[in-house]
């Protein structure tokens, strides 16, 4: 006599629980199904066997998404049970197409029951079937609307019908559903941008802060309106000429917010963060530098997109040139200050911060009257850029002097404003 096991499950009837049987054993190791036999192991039969096999068949192959009947065998077994040989499937997970790719939907087998399964198992079976690329993978939201990304395709003259989603990378091309990329551009994401604003640079007084949701589209339209009523203008006068002196160019937190949305990692939930001082922004997105890449390839403009279909859907829509330019073009746009943007990274961060340049051309007006800008001092003021501060026994080995020489220079430097010291000693540190 047999047993219901891990890989065997008996059924006195056919009814609509063998389905999920079914989507249990093709997601977890296989298992064979008996129709006609009770549960202590016994041959009751079946009265109707060509009417139960068809019903069986068909409702197996219209009720489970992925298509599975390639995994499936059936044999009719004195004929009276029907016998289902269900095979481990190699597109995981399967799920009943009426609940869809949800935990309500998808089950696993645990010793002699059928189970649903955990969204992070459904999101394991996932990644071991499609790969290990976020934006390709199926989302496990279905239910999606593109409003807001239908507005930005209309807005840049490019189209956007059902036909395209496949080519696009929006639906998958094997069984047509939605991808994690669908997801990120589609009015239900879940991935946010949060703008906090402070009144210093050390980012304690808080005076501000903003979170944008929705589609991707609608988030870039969001936080561009909000970071623009931050960036402030001051004004100067060439006789009767009035010029308006921007805190940021446009153009650098324009390109500055679409590099966050196009590079972040969102196999992970966090949002992207911006933090607004009074000295800079700093815009920090999840996900550190691609192996292989370097802050200075960056800069450079070498670059690898972590997201390539959406940095190609961009691409479409000519909101970015080319995969590596936008880096550039704001090194481009502050090449004339003395304060540079910054690059900080670790293993799971990309933090981009763009300098306040009305701060960098205040002093740069000073200079004249207080102090010249030596090419030691400029070397001074790089590293500061690169590495937040200096000590005196960096500044002599950076400059190749000695401790006179160094103090002269430092001290020339604190006169015209370009530095300030912190601490005493040996652990005395200059900052911009």
């Amino acid at each position: 006599m047999q047993f219901e096991s891990e890989n065997i499950e008996f059924k006195l009837r056919a009814t609509d629980d063998l389905y999920k049987e079914v989507i249990a054993f093709a997601n977890t190791d296989g298992g064979t199904i008996y129709i006609g036999i009770d549960d202590n192991g016994n041959a009751v039969g079946i009265t109707d066997v060509d009417e139960t096999y068809t019903r069986i068949t068909n409702g197996i192959r219209d009720a489970i998404q992925p298509d599975v009947t390639m995994f499936i065998k059936y044999t009719l077994q004195d004929n009276q049970v029907v016998k289902i040989s269900i095979g481990e499937g190699s597109y995981k997970p399967y799920y009943l197409k009426s609940k869809g790719l949800k935990p309500s939907g998808v089950y696993i087998r645990q010793g002699t029951s059928s189970v649903q399964a955990s969204s992070e198992q459904i999101r394991r079976m996932t990644k071991e079937s499609d790969g290990d690329v976020y934006e390709e993978m199926r989302s496990m939201e279905q239910d999606l609307t593109f409003k807001a990304a239908e507005k930005a395709f209309h807005k840049y003259n490019v189209e956007f019908a059902e036909e395209k989603y496949r080519v696009l990378g929006i639906k998958d091309t094997s069984d047509a559903l939605y991808t994690n990329l669908a997801h990120i551009i589609s009015d239900q994401c879940t991935h946010t941008i949060k703008v906090a604003v402070f009144g210093d640079d050390m980012n304690t007084q808080f005076r501000d802060s903003k979170e944008f949701t929705g589609s991707v589209f609608q988030q870039l339209e969001d936080a561009f309106s909000y970071l623009m009523l931050c960036n402030k203008t001051t004004a100067s006068f060439e006789g009767l000429e009035r010029i308006d002196h921007s805190d940021y160019p446009e153009e650098a937190l324009r390109e500055a917010l679409l590099n966050s949305i196009v590079h972040r990692d969102y196999s992970f939930s966090g949002s992207i963060i911006i933090n607004v001082n009074d000295n800079g922004i700093e815009f920090i997105s999840i996900g550190g530098l691609l192996p292989g890449l370097s802050p200075d390839d960056i800069k450079s403009g070498i670059s690898q997109p972590r997201n390539k279909k959406l940095a190609e859907i961009f691409h479409r829509l000519h909101l970015i040139e080319s995969y590596g330019t936008g880096i550039r073009r704001i090194y481009s746009l502050y090449c004339d200050c003395s304060l540079q943007p910054r690059i900080e990274v670790t293993p799971n961060t990309f933090k981009f911060i763009l300098p306040n340049m009305n701060k960098s051309v205040s002093m740069r007006k000073d200079m004249p009257r207080k102090a010249t800008l030596t090419p030691q001092m400029e070397m001074i003021l790089d590293y500061i850029n690169e590495n937040g501060d200096i000590t005196d026994s960096e500044v002599q080995t950076l400059l190749g002097v000695k401790s006179t020489r160094a103090y002269t220079i430092v001290k020339s430097m604190k006169s015209a404003g370009l530095i300030t010291a912190h601490g005493r000693g040996t652990d005395k540190k200059y900052t911009l």
